[in-house]
């Protein structure tokens, strides 16, 4: 069990200049008494990072930190996108990041750009990941010239993924009519861009992310079909909402007022998406007072991730509405870390 909040944090490095045993306590206190409260703040966090590396290499999975975490921030232009792998490492102590392609939707060819970005992660050791693909067609779109567009858009998102080290671009499988017939266009599309993604060593992943997606079985059908060893999944513990009510517009504010109407069972879904996995999102929308999550047993939930073999990065993706998104991370990290230790 882990808090990482309520652990003590002693100062990294102490100067003692000593003139004799006798006066080492004044010395100790003038020590102390003289450090800044920036210093002290700056030693703590780097405690608690130093802390949380070694409590992360205790679990059967790696932490990352998907930057949807702060879209609220971003999209208020209250953040900048290539802060993100500072905010990750300094202020969370995390050294995996998840891209989202809306927060720099025009730059997949902005080669400059690109090697920014590689250079602020790579000068922290932080690890990219992969990169959330969205706004880029439907992969079972009825249509097949925007079938075939949809697959040709993500090719840009695939060589920037193999440009920043990243293992894997995350897409969707949408579309309209039937289910089956969705699937098999779906399939159809994945094959291609696997088949591209392979070529650059990047892994195409799809998660549960509404509709038809959100169905295990038929997730998990559609990866049988492929059947492509850099094609998976990405299963987000809290995506499981089949059919839901309609937003009054198309803004992330809009959507986190709608319902959910239909929803798949979340512990089934895993269990079926697992074995395709090629990484986990770890959804939380709010906490109670034991710091569990409300919606999501994380006790039940996190077992069945282990129990399939897999021990590759989990993604904090807090989503919620009543904490900051900072705190929500915060949260995030530490149910992660104190289930994690208990299994």
């Amino acid at each position: 069990m882990r808090n990482l909040n309520n652990r003590r944090e002693f100062l990294r490095q102490m100067g003692l200049y000593t003139m004799g045993l006798g006066m080492l306590p004044a010395v100790l206190a003038a020590c102390n008494e003289g450090k800044s409260t920036d210093k002290k703040d700056k030693d703590s966090a780097a405690t608690r990072s130093d802390d949380t590396t070694a409590a992360a290499k205790e679990l059967f999975f790696k932490i990352s930190l998907a930057e949807w975490s702060f879209h609220k921030a971003l999209f208020a232009g209250k953040m900048n996108h290539l802060d993100f792998a500072s905010r990750a490492k300094n202020e969370f102590g995390i050294q995996g990041i998840e891209y989202v392609n809306q927060f720099f939707k025009d730059k997949a060819k902005d080669q400059a750009y690109l090697t920014e970005m590689k250079k602020r992660a790579d000068d922290l050791g932080v690890r990219s990941v992969l990169i959330m693909c969205d706004g880029e067609g439907e992969m079972g779109d009825e249509d097949v010239k925007k079938r075939l567009q949809a697959v040709e858009n993500h090719y840009k998102w695939v060589e920037a993924a193999k440009f920043l080290g990243c293992h894997a671009i995350r897409v969707n499988a949408a579309g309209e009519g039937d289910p089956a017939e969705v699937a098999k266009r779906a399939a159809a599309s994945l094959t291609k861009l696997a088949t591209f993604g392979k070529e650059h060593d990047i892994n195409v992943i799809v998660e549960n992310h509404g509709g038809n997606s959100s169905n295990g079985k038929w997730l998990s059908g559609i990866m049988r079909t492929v059947n492509m060893p850099n094609c998976g999944t990405l299963p987000d513990l809290g995506n499981f909402c089949i059919k839901r009510s309609k937003p009054e517009n198309n803004t992330p504010e809009a959507w986190a007022k709608t319902t959910c109407l239909e929803e798949y069972d979340r512990y089934q879904g895993v269990q079926e998406l697992i074995p395709f996995a090629k990484g986990v999102s770890a959804k939380t929308y709010d906490f109670d007072a034991a710091g569990n999550e409300t919606t999501i047993d994380y006790k039940r939930i996190l077992p069945i991730v282990k129990n399939a073999g897999f021990t590759g990065f989990i993604g904090i993706e807090y989503e919620g509405e009543k904490l900051a998104e900072e705190e929500g991370i915060r949260k995030t990290k530490e149910l992660l870390l104190k289930v994690g230790a208990m299994i």
